[in-house]
């Protein structure tokens, strides 16, 4: 039986860190999918990405976006989703929402992200967390697993990401109701703000 399972990062560096992981783990590439925030359009080292409009067929420069995720996954590529705004996406996660396997993709995404891991089986209200939470300036890692690699995902995931029920709490108590497809796309100083929040506290 087929599961996926997944971790909500504050930094780039810990996303890839943990697809790193799992691909030691030997889980298979096309089952790890990656969602981060790209709202700067910078790398951890402030150096400027390279535009994905001019470089969208090979996906040039898309990698220096995630800190380092770039070639560790296919199908990396920048592009909008509705609600969340600009991302770099990689794995099964850009394929899906974006409907494209490889190439960088650059354009409005016809779907939104929380169906797409609602159609992989993660809860919606936990979906809505991600989804929220890679809005505010967060990284999502998933991957789709059986039963005989599920403890060595988890364990991979769980590792230096957020406790998803904590971060909800946190949303709901600042008067989050839920993740909204029309909601105002955070700018690049309130992700900043969020990021410079979280390094310090878990946000309670």
């Amino acid at each position: 039986m087929k599961r996926t399972i997944s971790g909500l990062f504050d930094t780039r560096e810990q996303a890839s860190m943990a697809v790193k992981e799992l691909r030691a783990a030997r889980i298979p590439e096309a089952d790890i999918g990656l969602v981060s925030n790209n709202v700067d359009g910078v790398d951890p080292d402030g150096d400027a990405a390279t535009d994905a409009t001019t470089d969208a067929g090979a996906g040039a420069g898309v990698g220096a976006a995630v800190g380092g995720i770039g070639g560790l996954l296919t199908g990396l590529g920048v592009m909008a989703i509705p609600g969340v705004g600009p991302v770099v996406a990689a794995g099964w996660l850009a394929a899906t929402v974006a409907g494209a396997a490889t190439g960088a993709v650059v354009g409005g995404v016809a779907g939104g992200l929380v169906g797409a891991l609602t159609d992989r089986g993660v809860e919606k209200d936990e979906a809505q967390v991600y989804a929220e939470g890679i809005r505010r300036g967060g990284s999502l890692v998933t991957a789709t697993v059986d039963d005989d690699n599920a403890e060595t995902a988890r364990a991979i995931l769980q590792r230096g990401s957020v406790d998803v029920r904590t971060r909800e709490q946190t949303y709901r108590n600042e008067g989050w109701s839920g993740f909204v497809e029309d909601a105002p796309i955070y700018t690049s100083d309130q992700v900043r703000a969020e990021r410079d929040r979280y390094s310090r506290s878990d946000g309670l």
